[in-house]
């Protein structure tokens, strides 16, 4: 059997799945218009921005159909690997975290230059450095929920709040086979506590006043093509419900942070990474620096 190579130890692309831009000129058709930047920071979210072709949709596509494999010969590379988070054989939710350790396009989609120039400027234009991958996948007919939550409500240990999400498509993502969906301007609340991820739908209500179980009423419900992404707010209150469609919803998500996060623990940040001091920079093998800027 070859070696097995954990990608983390390579903080560049490996493939030739993007073509890194060589001149500013090649960086402008990448960039958000200034409405869009806008819209972000009123409403909580960005969506429809494309950052994928079909031919690189394929490639993750193939990637992911290899590494859901629990006897996946780098297995043991993930941080978190749950074949069904939701323990409900009636309601799966494929749900890891750390395959861009493990496969070439799962790691150099973190150096998507669409991906890294958006987040950029929705960081305020500070450089940008990786926090983790997730995976998300809902089988057809019997696809589990995400219940709603705040990312930054599980990311804590780390600080200041200057996170970011960007979630992806690997399938067309509807209201039939479960979408992400949205509540407007709930980035403004605060932090509220988390709920089980893949628990009570509504677990998260049991956290909230009048004023905000109201604004719960009228949820946006995110659709797009695959290969569209759309990117929210650490606080943006979201999730997603079951998936009884005929059509699978496969998604990846990467989130990010500004350089300059540090660390709130003593503990470890991911299973099996080392533990970085608190009051230390979030930096080194796993924390890459993906863009500071044109």
């Amino acid at each position: 059997m070859s070696e097995i190579l954990d990608l983390a130890n390579r903080h560049r692309p490996i493939s030739d799945l993007f073509q890194w831009p060589k001149s500013k000129g090649e960086w402008d058709q990448y960039r958000l218009s200034d409405e869009q930047v806008s819209h972000f920071h009123e409403e909580g979210y960005l969506s429809g921005i494309k950052l994928l072709d079909d031919q690189q949709v394929e490639v993750l596509r193939k990637d992911l159909t290899e590494i859901v494999d629990a006897e996946h010969p780098a297995h043991d590379l993930f941080y978190e690997f749950h074949s069904n988070e939701s323990e409900d054989p009636n309601s799966v939710l494929f749900h890891s975290l750390g395959h861009w350790r493990i496969t070439k396009g799962f790691h150099d989609v973190l150096w998507n230059p669409a991906f890294v120039m958006a987040a950029h400027q929705l960081l305020e234009d500070k450089p940008v450095r990786f926090w983790h991958d997730q995976l998300f996948c809902k089988p057809a007919e019997h696809g589990g929920v995400v219940a709603w939550h705040q990312d930054y409500s599980y990311w804590t240990r780390t600080v200041a709040m200057q996170h970011l999400t960007c979630w992806t498509g690997l399938d067309d993502a509807t209201k039939e086979n479960g979408c992400l969906h949205y509540i407007p301007k709930s980035h403004k609340w605060g932090l509220l506590d988390a709920p089980s991820l893949a628990g009570d739908m509504n677990g998260l209500m049991d956290y909230l006043d009048d004023k905000q179980k109201e604004q719960f009423q009228n949820p946006v419900a995110i659709e797009l093509k695959k290969g569209y992404a759309t990117f929210h707010h650490p606080l943006m209150v979201h999730g997603s419900y079951e998936n009884k469609s005929e059509m699978s919803r496969r998604a990846f998500v990467l989130n990010v942070f500004a350089d300059g996060t540090i660390s709130n623990t003593d503990d470890e940040l991911l299973k099996g990474v080392p533990p970085i001091p608190k009051g230390k920079k979030m930096e080194g093998k796993f924390f890459p620096l993906l863009f500071e800027g044109v």
